[in-house]
């Protein structure tokens, strides 16, 4: 089996090698292919995972390339996570918006959207670049706006799948409160990429008890705590939203605190370098302890069960993924992308039925899917006033002076990335 990574000169690569070389038995690499255009970086991320593969005993051969062609050439799965910019674009993405008083993050509002129309267009070419090599390859898209650039793929009739950390970080996280096995619990998650609520728990599979509300009950303060929302909202609410609801939730709070703290982009930046550092060393043989500030946990685990899967060895029966609506949300096109439990095996991913949603919850995942429309039309065929459009639909932005003056920044910014500026 051969397995590409793009982007796989990420300080998050050493991560994902070491859940290979633990899960080899699930995934069985015989090569897996880092493709980076920073040769710099690839050669320190490579070696660090040459030691990796060595000391966990994995016989698999680690190749790295700035050669895509050659790296995706006759790969069976090819997982993105690039980053189109690097961490300066991200940097820019979480500040310019706070002088609207708008929300500045990387995956969503006015950030998230430029994010969209720097990635967009260059995974589009990679993916006929897989095509072209090997049309039954499956592509894991890690790279964000995960829904927006999946549907991107799905669109233009690849065989991918999106893939996100939040769901597996609560299965673990309920899973240690509850006393049990990751495996024994099943999420009733639903929603669209970052904007995902928890609305059932259920123990042994999707027919199992559903012990969320004891566990709101019982650990309802420290669930409170991990996605930082208040305790009272959750009770009222009845369901557990991911982290990301708090732009939505707190909109004013949030910006308040970023307007006051350092960018995540520059802390990310600062420890990148540190990684960077500790990669180079010939000793460090182990991902080091500062990887797991980095973000991204569990994140391994998710794309050897997911990619296991696809590939027909094993895996999960039930993963959380973005793929095709189809149906599953009948307020919802068909062709929108959805973030919810699906059944995975080699012909792709049949989400699982989900039972009515509250319409607290159907309103926004309704409007969040009209920006990830007008948004994946700004990727594919550029302009100012789709770009307007877009950010004037977005529930964090929603007024036509802000949406002008973002438009004029999000252009001024991402000028060399956008073909049409």
């Amino acid at each position: 089996m051969k397995l590409t990574v793009v982007g796989g000169g990420s300080t998050y690569t050493p991560e994902l090698v070491d859940g290979f070389a633990r899960l080899r038995d699930t995934l069985p690499i015989e090569e897996l292919v880092l493709v980076d255009p920073a040769a710099d970086r690839l050669e320190l991320v490579g070696g660090l995972a040459r030691r990796i593969f060595a000391r966990q005993g994995h016989t698999g051969r680690v190749v790295t390339t700035s050669d895509l062609d050659a790296g995706v050439d006759g790969a069976d799965a090819v997982l993105l996570q690039l980053r189109v910019g690097g961490q300066a674009a991200r940097e820019q993405d979480e500040t310019w918006p706070l002088e609207c008083g708008c929300i500045g993050q990387e995956t969503t509002g006015a950030g998230g959207l430029a994010k969209a129309l720097r990635t967009v267009p260059v995974v589009l070419d990679i993916a006929e670049r897989v095509r072209r090599t090997n049309p039954r390859a499956w592509i894991i898209d890690f790279t964000n706006p995960v829904g927006i650039v999946t549907r991107a793929l799905l669109q233009a009739g690849h065989r991918a799948v999106g893939l996100c950390n939040v769901a597996i970080g609560f299965q673990r996280k309920f899973a240690a409160l509850l006393g049990t096995t990751p495996a024994d619990v099943h999420l009733g998650h639903v929603g669209l990429n970052h904007l995902t609520w928890e609305t059932g728990v259920r123990l042994g599979g999707p027919e199992g008890e559903n012990v969320l509300p004891k566990l709101l009950a019982e650990h309802g303060e420290a669930i409170a705590d991990d996605v930082r929302l208040p305790r009272p909202l959750l009770d009222r609410l009845g369901v557990v939203p991911s982290y990301y609801l708090r732009y939505y939730y707190a909109h004013d709070e949030v910006v308040r605190e970023l307007r006051t703290k350092p960018s995540r982009a520059s802390q990310v930046a600062a420890m990148e370098r540190e990684l960077l550092a500790m990669y180079g060393d010939p000793a460090l043989d182990e991902k080091p302890a500062l990887l797991a500030q980095r973000g991204g946990a569990y994140y391994s685990e998710a794309a050897v069960d997911l990619a296991a899967a696809l590939l027909g060895g094993g895996g999960s029966p039930y993963q959380v993924v973005n793929t095709l609506n189809r149906g599953t949300l009948p307020f919802l096109p068909h062709d929108a992308v959805i973030e919810v439990q699906a059944a995975v095996g080699p012909a792709g991913p049949v989400p699982l039925p989900v039972p009515a949603l509250d319409p607290l919850l159907t309103g926004l995942i309704a409007n969040v899917t009209g920006y990830e429309e007008l948004a994946l039309e700004a990727a594919l065929r550029g302009g100012r006033d789709r770009v307007f459009r877009a950010l004037l639909a977005h529930p964090l932005i929603g007024q036509y002076a802000y949406a002008d003056a973002l438009t004029d920044q999000l252009v001024a910014h991402n000028r060399e990335h956008l073909a049409w500026a």
